[in-house]
């Protein structure tokens, strides 16, 4: 008898959460739903039968195998120890333990045996990082990867709900005089999630500022890249930027290895590797990926100024292979 939790299961990851274990039909004879005080008492339709959400403040973990967190850090950190210290083995999607060293950081189908080294805790990269790892693990174990170059761009629901709703808000606005839009006449919509305006724009700051003149969102990539891989000394450059879109992350990345690797071998890798679609004839797109397991890679090319790397472009549903997916991929390594 197997009982999982989704912690956060009315958020937009949790709720991908529930859809995702129905669709590949995990193994769950019970599956117990919570949330905040606030969505407490809601019933909710799952494949295993309505099941009423539970106030996470509150609720018991006694009996719960695996949890599910998408609650965000605050509310990991509170609560994820104490479900694990209750017997359940916790997949956390929120910042609070990634770099934690007695805290395994997985990608499924990258580095699927360090999740065997848990402690009650698991954590979920972050969603850029992911994205960038289903094309670089499969590229370093064959090769050895020295350094990494990576610009994303990163869609509106990475910032929730309040993202999203801010880029339709101000398309409304400034769509409603594009020729003011395109003589510099716009006026500014009052950015509210973004410090500038995001909509028919770039923000080349996704994320809240960190030391050195970099974002969190970069240093994630950073660090999650170095612990993923386990190359505690990788070389890598990043700059986060937020679009004018609503799912779907990408990356531009430029790879060196300690050998030469040349195009037809990447794409000989990136076919067969596990969760990567490989575009050779299209250019993959961030409304390709939605709804799509796969993470798409495609614009496979070799390095013009420094020969021997290679450039590429992998976009991925944020919010399926970059959170809820791949929690649930982490649990079906489990069970």
């Amino acid at each position: 008898m197997t009982t999982v939790a989704v912690v956060g299961a009315t958020g937009a990851v949790g709720r991908t959460m529930v859809s995702i274990l129905a669709q590949r039909g995990f193994p769950a004879d019970t599956l117990r739903l919570a949330a905040s005080a606030r969505s407490a008492g809601q019933t909710v339709e799952t494949y295993v039968g309505p099941v009423v959400v539970e106030d996470l403040e509150t609720m018991d973990p006694a009996g719960v195998d695996i949890a599910l967190f998408s609650a965000g850090g605050v509310r990991s950190k509170e609560h994820a120890p104490r479900f694990a210290e209750g017997g359940a083995v916790v997949i956390d999607n929120s910042s609070t333990f990634r770099m934690d060293p007695a805290v395994p950081l997985v990608v499924a189908w990258v580095n699927n045996e360090a999740a065997n080294d848990h402690r009650g805790i698991i954590a979920n990269p972050n969603c850029t990082t992911m994205t960038l790892m289903m094309a670089a693990g499969p590229l370093h174990e064959a090769a050895g990867l020295r350094s990494i170059v990576a610009t994303s761009y990163q869609s509106v629901s990475g910032s929730g709900h309040q993202g999203v709703s801010e880029l339709m808000r101000q398309q409304a606005t400034l769509g409603s005089d594009v020729h003011s839009l395109m003589v510099g006449g716009w006026s500014d919509p009052g950015p509210e999630v973004y410090e500038r305006p995001i909509a028919y724009n770039v923000l080349p700051f996704a994320g809240d500022e960190a030391e050195g003149g970099y974002t969190d969102e970069e240093m994630k990539l950073v660090n999650e890249s170095r612990k993923i891989l386990d190359i505690p000394g990788l070389a890598v450059e990043p700059t986060c930027v937020r679009v004018p879109v609503l799912v779907g992350h990408g990356v531009a990345a430029t790879m060196h290895f300690e050998r030469p690797v040349h195009s037809d071998e990447a794409m000989a890798i990136l076919s067969s590797a596990p969760g990567v679609d490989l575009w050779k004839d299209r250019t993959p797109t961030p409304l390709d990926s939605v709804g799509m397991d796969d993470v798409l890679a495609g614009r496979v090319r070799e390095t013009v100024s420094t020969p021997g790397g290679i450039n590429l472009w992998v976009v991925g549903d944020n919010l399926r292979k970059g959170a809820a997916l791949n929690a649930v991929q982490i649990a079906e390594l489990l069970s």
